[in-house]
């Protein structure tokens, strides 16, 4: 195998990122099969200036959400995606999800905002002591509660509607949030590995969706677009 070409300084950065590490063969999903430059130790390795290509159409797109004044759902609930993710939707103000997909967000959006409006009303509720009235046991199945809920919808409370778009890190960890966006018309931009579906994403990025340094890379390349 011919060595990957990492003078541009947007590959190299990808390949210092460790983007260009796809899975083994017997995990390729064939969508990938024609953004595979070779195979080192029996692991797929990555086409970074296909990589590029597609990162570039991807961040044009969010560019034209942000002039718009849309609103982009970010979702990585996987270990490597959560903390770089959280970070990307707060520096710009959007809403995320990072600990669980709950079904309904985008589908059944009004079910949601009534947990949603719980989760604010207790919340308002305890920290103005109006709790104290009910019983110790009573208090601690509300504080339960409220932290499971805190965990689910923390990073969507102030969304009033559902999303314009979704960013999404694996989308085949992430299926039920990509088919509810198909479902609904909603656009889906993603990072994607070799073992994910393509033909699901409207904006797929493929690379390294399973390494921290890969993933905080393309979701602040995507998080650099909207600001710009």
């Amino acid at each position: 195998m011919k060595d990957l070409n990492v003078e541009r300084e947007d590959i190299k950065a990808m390949f210092t990122a460790g983007a260009h590490f796809g899975y083994s063969k017997t995990r390729r999903h064939p969508s990938a099969k024609k953004f595979i430059f070779g195979q080192k130790n029996k692991v797929d390795i990555i086409d970074l200036e296909k990589t590029a290509d597609m990162l570039a159409s991807a961040k044009e797109f969010i560019k034209g959400l942000a002039m718009g004044g849309k609103v982009v759902l970010f979702v990585g609930t996987k270990p490597e995606a959560k903390a770089s993710v959280l970070m990307a939707a707060e520096s710009i103000g959007m809403p995320s999800v990072t600990e669980r997909w709950v079904g309904g967000i985008i589908t059944n959006f009004p079910e949601i905002k009534k947990r949603v409006a719980r989760l604010i009303d207790l919340t308002a509720k305890k920290e103005a002591g109006e709790l104290d009235k009910y019983t110790k046991k009573e208090r601690l199945l509300i504080d339960i509660e409220v932290a499971k809920m805190e965990k689910n919808f923390s990073g969507i409370i102030a969304m009033k509607k559902i999303p314009d778009a979704l960013v999404v890190i694996d989308s085949k960890k992430e299926h039920i949030a990509v088919t509810e966006a198909r479902k609904s018309g909603i656009p889906v931009i993603a990072l994607v590995n070799t073992d994910c579906d393509m033909g699901d994403i409207d904006y797929p990025i493929i690379a390294n969706d399973a390494s921290t340094s890969s993933v905080s890379y393309f979701i602040n390349e995507l998080k650099g677009a909207y600001k710009i």
